[in-house]
């Protein structure tokens, strides 16, 4: 059964009060992402929760805990939205991807509503011609919505618009809450995986059982051989 790459969930805020606190952080100086061979032109963000409530990164920390930051506690709108959601939430943060700007295509391993953390994407300011790719179907993410994005499925997104695109982005720790919110949803429950490793499944094990063959190792050659047993048997059960 294939995963949800993407969902709209059934949560909608108003739109201009989204933008009345984005007028208030947009007063704190926006951080370049650190990561700056990931993208073209110009993609930032303003820390809203952080590890330690720190509003200068958004690199985590071991040990730390996430906490408002001073610029969360201005934003009482913002706040509003992140209390519907019943269930932790760590990282918030604005994401600004700046006009011509593109994401390039990537994987954030282990960001998926069965992974553990589900990350939600409530767009602020966008453009009809704003397009994500999420395992090459176009997405456009309506402002105002709250969108689940599998940020494990291969992403990115383009903006040719005129305009800043500015999500709001909440990564939320799964509970039974979220999960019955999905299942309402239209998400898609994955069948439990034979594989010790999640990251693998039908679709890709024979690529991974190739990969660790030509490396020649005998713990990868070991590897391959019972990821083979696990594939066959599971063909046998289909």
């Amino acid at each position: 059964m294939p995963k949800t790459r993407y969902l709209q969930l059934p949560f909608s805020f108003d739109i201009e009060r989204l933008q009345q606190d984005l007028m208030i952080a947009n007063q704190s100086d926006w951080i370049s992402h650190f990561n700056t061979q990931a993208y073209e032109n110009d993609w930032s963000c303003i820390p809203l929760r952080s590890v330690g409530g720190r509003s200068d990164h958004i690199l985590p920390l071991d040990g730390l805990p996430f906490e408002d930051t001073p610029i969360l506690q201005q934003c009482h709108y913002f706040q509003e939205v992140i209390r519907q959601f019943e269930c932790e939430v760590t990282s918030v943060r604005l994401m600004a991807l700046a006009p011509g700007g593109e994401i390039k295509e990537h994987r954030d391993a282990g960001t998926s509503l069965e992974d553990g953390i589900t990350r939600l994407h409530v767009p602020i300011q966008s453009n009809p011609q704003v397009l994500f790719s999420i395992d090459g179907e176009l997405v456009h993410f309506s402002v105002g919505n709250t969108w689940y994005l599998n940020a494990s499925c291969l992403h990115g997104v383009r903006n040719p618009s005129t305009q800043n695109r500015i999500h709001l982005m909440l990564d939320c720790v799964t509970n039974a809450w979220l999960e019955n919110v999905f299942l309402k949803a239209g998400w898609i429950q994955p069948e439990p995986s034979i594989y010790a490793d999640r990251s693998i499944n039908n679709e890709n094990v024979q690529q991974i059982i190739s990969a660790l063959r030509l490396g020649g190792t005998e713990t990868g050659l070991l590897m391959a051989d019972n990821l083979e047993r696990s594939f066959q048997q599971q063909k046998r059960l289909e």
